[in-house]
Order: C-alpha cells, then sequence, then structure tokens
C-alpha cells in the first residue's frame, strides 16, 4: 500500500522484521501545524526498527478546515491493511487524532500518543488570532477548534488508551508571546496539554519540535504503544 503525500514524506514503511510481534500493527503519525510529512522521518525510521509499520498521514493543516482533515484521516484508518492501528500525534495532529477517536468505532484502533497538543486550548494561538492577518497563517483547521466551545472543544474519554507526552524546555515562537503560562515547551503551556482521561501523562525537557528528534522521546513513544504507560522514575 502506497500513497502520495504532497510533502515529500513517505507513505507505508514495511518494518525490517517481517517476524516480530508487531509486524501486523501500524502506526500513523500525524504531523502538526505548518510542517511536512517528513518531520516524523525519524519517530518513523525507530518505529519500524522496533517491527511496526509506519504511515505518515499528509493534510492540508493550513487551508484545510479541522472537520475535513478528520474525515481524511477516518478515510485512511478505513482504507489500511492492518490488525491494529496506532497514532502518533504532534501538536495540532493530535487534536485531529483525538476528533477521530471521538468518531471512529472501528475495533483495529489500538493507542494513541499525544506529543505537545494543547488538549485543552492554546494561549498562544488566541493571542495570535486577534491580530490582524493572523489568522489566515494559522489556517482553517486552528481556526476551526478555536471557534469551538472551550468547555467541549475536546473530545470526551475514549475506549482507546491515550498518553500525552508534554515538554517543559521554553524555545520557541511563544517567547514573542507575552504572559505564555509557564511551564511550556515554547509554544504550547503544560497546563493546556493535560487530558483529564488520559490512560498516563508524561513530561520531559523537550522544546515543543524537540519532541521529533527525541530518541529519549521515542522510547517512551514505544514503551506506551506496548505497555499503555510510560517510563517514570528509575524506569526513564
Amino acid at each position: 500500500m502506497t500513497a502520495g503525500n504532497g510533502s515529500g514524506g513517505r507513505a507505508l514503511q514495511e518494518g525490517n522484521h517481517p517476524g516480530d510481534q508487531h509486524a501486523r500493527e501500524l502506526v500513523i503519525l500525524v504531523h502538526g501545524l505548518w510542517t511536512p510529512t517528513a518531520v516524523f522521518a525519524l519517530h518513523g525510521r525507530w518505529l519500524e526498527r522496533r517491527g511496526y509499520r509506519t504511515l505518515r498521514f499528509a493534510y492540508r493543516s493550513v487551508r484545510a478546515s479541522l472537520s475535513q482533515n478528520v474525515s481524511k484521516l477516518v478515510t485512511c484508518v478505513h482504507e489500511a491493511d492492518a490488525e491494529r492501528i496506532h497514532f502518533v500525534g504532534h501538536s495540532l495532529g493530535g487534536l485531529i487524532v483525538l476528533d477521530l477517536l471521538a468518531h471512529s468505532a472501528d475495533p483495529r484502533l489500538g493507542r494513541a500518543v499525544l506529543l505537545g497538543t494543547p488538549c485543552r486550548g492554546s494561549y498562544c494561538a488566541r493571542r495570535l488570532s486577534g491580530v490582524r492577518g493572523l489568522p489566515t497563517i494559522l489556517g482553517r483547521s486552528t481556526m476551526e477548534w478555536l471557534s469551538r466551545d472551550p468547555d467541549t472543544a475536546t473530545p470526551g474519554p475514549s475506549t482507546v488508551e491515550v498518553g500525552v507526552l508534554a515538554g517543559t524546555r521554553s524555545i520557541g515562537l511563544g517567547r514573542i508571546v507575552p504572559d505564555l503560562p509557564v511551564p511550556n515547551d515554547g509554544l504550547v503551556a503544560l497546563e493546556e496539554t493535560r487530558l483529564p482521561w488520559a490512560a498516563d501523562c508524561i513530561d520531559l525537557p523537550l522544546a515543543h519540535s524537540e519532541m521529533l528528534a527525541s530518541k529519549r522521546c521515542a522510547a517512551q513513544i514505544a514503551r506506551f504503544l506496548e505497555t499503555g504507560r510510560f517510563l517514570h522514575g528509575a524506569e526513564d
């Protein structure tokens, strides 16, 4: 199975260990705002080494609405040839994953890991959306999400186990936004990542974009996909 994505990223990647216990498991990697599928190249490679197959899902984070992108992901899941399907979503990609989990009853759904996803709103996005001209740059997906009732914007509990990984290294665009709550990952405040019904959560000393190139982050993703829990304390 292959699929063009318009961002230079690979589509479905066969793992290097066909006899591995994860050989029939697919991990769909969902990028965030303004980024191509290539940002998940490293995590895709690391997951493949563990025997998973991966798919870097491509969508239009600026030109398409959140609902349109969720529908596209639903179709992607429906067409996937796998016995179990997991998700890893970074930032806005995590919101798309959450919306899918709220609207899909596919019995093959496994676990999901959210990386720096503003589950409870985004101070940065709201401040920037009030600046003339910036709503267009933030894109239709972000603006649709911001338009939702903040009390109901985040989908409720899912039958799928969701793990939340957040960063506490404050380096990024958020430094130019006054009064961004601390701690934060340079863009998303730690309190904004909290998902009340998450199966587990963990904070790492990483900036928002550093999560995409961190082996420590990769180890936590793999651990959660395999067990439904992150590595904590001495384990980490």
